[in-house]
């Protein structure tokens, strides 16, 4: 079997989407920064965010038919190019003196509707360039990717954005681009062997939430991650807003999210290794007490070195259950139906997000940023109690044995 890092299409693939993950890290740290520099309100940059989530929500469902149904290798192709030149406007609008949290809205949904498209192609393509035995490596190493882009792109984000409030936007329009050229080495055909019947987009989505309800271990966890989801995605804004009120400057602010993201990275390369030691009751359950033990401690927390390192502490778990339940899902599903379950299992995991956002901003104006982590820190003890009781949960088979005739036969 040829290695991975030997895969022509693999590598092509990894390479064009880590350059654009740095890109979009280092707009992530310094949008915020932006809107709090405009506006000076928690609660217009938690809307910024709502509307780069929004996507998630609205757009995921119809996209995994489309993904199924287009060209997968010119959805990469494309939606990066179109990503990187609405990301180039806000440069312009900066340096001509006219940026408003409209603008910016517009952007962030525009990046969020390029997120949608290419995340769900780049998962349905995955076991059309990568052999079966080396999915769990595959997904491990994108774990790591998306980690390692977020370890460089925080603290370059606050670089940059001290250098010049454009100067992060100008680099990552130039990410896109660089996403899109890389896609021109992939020469596999990236669509499914057996295309999906020529159906309604309402009985295409359906098909993947039938896919969904039948698999209990699978809709539990997508529940759960919906949880999960939602609390990390409000803490990234809180987490900004106590090391400002701290005194922290844009670079500080950077190097503290990157320590942050430098735990997840760690943590992805451990998956790499880990995930074949552990049940996916094992991870659903532990991860989320981890996260019920660690998230308090923000509360206390006073140097922003020190937030960093909590986060990175919680960020550090968070691959090993990407990894297990990603393979969990990409085995047991038909190639065909990939792209309309994983946007199923996104609209519900992720559709949360812009709620985190908002969440964030009314927290933060309601009861301050430690008023907030208490808040987030009991709705993930209650998500953590909910995983352990969930029948579901506590009977899901291992992933060797998971796939089942019936499901062979689907």
């Amino acid at each position: 079997m040829t290695a991975l890092w030997r895969n022509r299409d693999f590598t092509a693939l990894w390479a064009g989407q880590v350059v654009s993950q740095l890109g979009a890290s280092i707009t992530a740290t310094a949008t915020p920064l932006l809107v709090l520099a405009t506006t000076g309100s928690p609660r217009d940059a938690g809307l910024v965010g709502a509307a780069r989530m929004l996507p998630y929500l609205v757009a995921n469902l119809p996209a995994g038919p489309l993904v199924d149904r287009w060209s997968r290798h010119r959805i990469l192709l494309l939606a990066p190019v179109l990503a990187g030149l609405t990301m180039l406007t806000v440069p312009v609008a900066i340096w001509s003196g006219r940026l408003g949290v409209t603008h910016l809205c517009a952007v962030a949904f525009v990046q969020g509707i390029c997120f949608v498209f290419v995340g769900l192609a780049e998962r349905a393509a995955l076991p059309r360039v990568v052999p079966a035995a080396q999915l769990p490596a595959a997904i491990a190493q994108n774990e790591a990717r998306g980690r390692g882009a977020g370890l460089a792109g925080r603290p370059l984000g606050g670089l940059l954005f001290g250098a010049g409030q454009a100067w992060p936007f100008l680099v990552d329009g130039i990410t896109y681009l660089v996403a899109a050229a890389a896609m021109l080495w992939v020469r596999r055909d990236l669509n499914s062997a057996a295309p999906p019947p020529e159906e309604p987009l309402r009985r295409s989505i359906a098909a993947g939430f039938r896919w969904v309800w039948r698999q209990p271990l699978i809709r539990a966890a997508i529940l759960l991650v919906a949880a999960s989801n939602l609390v990390f995605q409000a803490l990234i804004l809180v987490l900004v807003v106590l090391a400002q009120r701290g005194g922290a400057g844009p670079a500080t602010i950077g190097v503290m999210l990157g320590i942050y993201g430098g735990g997840g990275l760690l943590g992805a390369i451990a998956a790499t290794r880990l995930h074949r030691h552990f049940s996916p009751r094992a991870v659903i359950i532990g991860v989320n007490w981890v996260w019920v033990a660690l998230l308090p401690l923000f509360a206390v927390a006073g140097a922003p070195w020190q937030l960093g390192l909590i986060g990175a502490a919680t960020a550090f778990v968070g691959p090993m259950w990407n990894v297990v339940i990603g393979t969990y899902t990409t085995t047991l599903v038909p190639n065909e139906l990939l792209g309309r379950v994983n946007s199923v299992s996104m609209t519900l995991s992720w559709g949360v997000l812009p709620i985190g956002s908002l969440a964030a901003g009314y927290l933060l104006d309601r009861a301050g940023p430690t008023g907030a982590v208490w808040a987030l820190s009991g709705f993930m003890l209650l998500t953590a109690v909910l995983a352990t009781v969930s029948r579901a949960v506590r009977h899901a088979p291992p992933l060797v044995s998971a796939r089942t005739p019936a499901d062979a036969e689907r």
